[in-house]
């Protein structure tokens, strides 16, 4: 099937080139030309494991293309929607639809009767339903489905290939109808590979990921808020969640105590959530969110204080290493990264602070160039008088600490995120601390 893919950043790329791994043949849009250069090239703009031989497999089968030029979408049957959806400037928690608005107008005059629009941005409920009433002025017989993504950076190849869940929204009646099967042709080989389908309205497809997202940053602080607990009176955080993690009503998984969450999709969701429901009257249903959104910044202080207790005191000319850039592992993504958040913190209050990351240093360069970088661990941590790990990378986690110990000017190390092996470390002749621990 012909298909395009209008915006090609994170979710773009990795769509466009999961679906030609499908066997369909793609056009990638976008309006930045580097962007386009780049990925005509078969090079990812970003950092995601298993992107880079996706696109190239694609660009070898002719089955992938990108191209600046939206009027070569004329002739796809299905045309994903793919921008980003970011939280407005100005103090704003809304979320900006002036990517997607553009896309649609951009799309619209060459559109043809039955083609269908599949939205994947995540965006406030109540915004499929205007992009769909906006495509039937122009062409009454195409047809917008919601199809939420639901990737991880760092494993969104597999997600994309994978996924756990498909979910259209669609309008009621034949049409709708239609479109879905049209969609579940596209996906014939996720689906056939077991991936459960949820088929409802436009309503409830926008209100899946936000939830999603909700819930499970919702987790995150709440492990937080025990670790808070647990430094109060001496408790350890890490089998606090295991304990509670062995009830299936609970679960393991987003029970990590640590700096908390960042990145381009969480917190500023959460907000947007928050900021829609004000504007439909419920705000109150939403309002746990705010302490959600609070546990989760207070972390990123906490971590600064620990900072300044383990030098007793003061910070100030103190030389800091920060292991972690990035605001999770397998990313070069620092968009409100938890790690750069504390690393200029420190810098603010007087500390002479190192970063480094194994994917992320020239990213966090470009939106902090004030700080300090190096390009390995080592160079990061030689005569640091504190370590913080705060990205839990392999690398990092696989760290000697008997080795690194010979470098360091003092052997004071915070674990930001709980991924050290406590023992080890200790054993080593580190003064080990960590968030929610003894």
């Amino acid at each position: 099937m012909r298909i395009s893919v209008i915006g090609c950043g994170y979710l773009g790329a990795v769509h466009a080139a999961g679906l030609a791994a499908m066997g369909h043949d793609v056009v990638g849009v976008d309006t930045d030309p580097a962007r386009i250069e780049l990925l005509s090239r078969g090079e990812a703009p970003f950092y995601e494991p298993g992107l880079p031989e996706l696109l190239e497999s694609g660009m070898a089968s002719g089955r992938l293309r990108f191209s600046a030029d939206v009027a070569d979408v004329a002739d796809c049957a299905v045309h994903f929607i793919c921008v980003g959806t970011p939280q407005k400037r100005g103090g704003e928690d809304a979320a900006d639809l002036t990517f997607v608005d553009a896309a649609i107008d951009g799309l619209l005059p060459h559109l043809s009767a039955r083609d269908v629009v599949a939205g994947k941005s995540t965006v406030p409920v109540g915004t499929a339903e205007r992009l769909a009433r906006r495509i039937h002025e122009v062409q009454p017989r195409a047809e917008l489905v919601w199809n939420p993504e639901f990737l991880r950076e760092g494993h969104a190849v597999e997600d994309t290939l994978r996924p756990d869940r498909l979910v259209f929204g669609v309008a009621p009646g034949a049409a709708g109808e239609a479109a879905a099967q049209l969609l579940t042709e596209v996906y014939a080989e996720v689906l056939a590979g077991g991936a459960p389908l949820v088929c409802t309205d436009y309503a409830t497809a926008q209100l899946v990921k936000v939830a999603a997202n909700s819930f499970l940053a919702t987790k995150i602080s709440f492990i937080n808020a025990m670790a808070e607990m647990c430094e109060a009176t001496g408790g350890d955080v890490v089998r606090l969640a295991e304990a509670i993690g062995h009830d299936e009503r609970i679960g393991r998984q987003f029970l990590s105590a640590g700096l908390g969450f960042g990145g381009g999709c969480l917190p500023k969701d959460i907000r947007a959530f928050m900021a829609r429901a004000g504007e439909l009257g419920v705000d109150q249903a939403l309002t746990f969110l705010h302490e959600v959104d609070s546990i989760n910044m207070r972390r990123r202080v906490r971590m600064v204080d620990l900072a300044r207790e383990e030098c007793h005191g003061s910070i100030v000319g103190r030389r800091i290493a920060i292991l972690g850039a990035a605001f999770k592992p397998h990313s070069d993504d620092v968009r409100d990264s938890p790690a750069l958040n504390v690393a200029a913190q420190m810098a603010l209050q007087g500390a002479d602070v190192v970063v480094t990351d194994p994917r992320a240093v020239e990213n966090a360069r470009t939106r902090w160039p004030d700080l300090k970088f190096a390009y390995s661990a080592e160079e990061a941590v030689t005569a640091a008088e504190l370590v913080l790990l705060l990205t839990e990378w392999p690398e990092y986690v696989a760290l000697d600490p008997v080795e690194l110990g010979g470098l360091v000017q003092t052997r004071r190390i915070i674990d930001g995120r709980n991924a050290l092996d406590p023992d080890a470390w200790r054993a080593a002749g580190w003064r080990y601390r960590a968030l929610g621990r003894p």
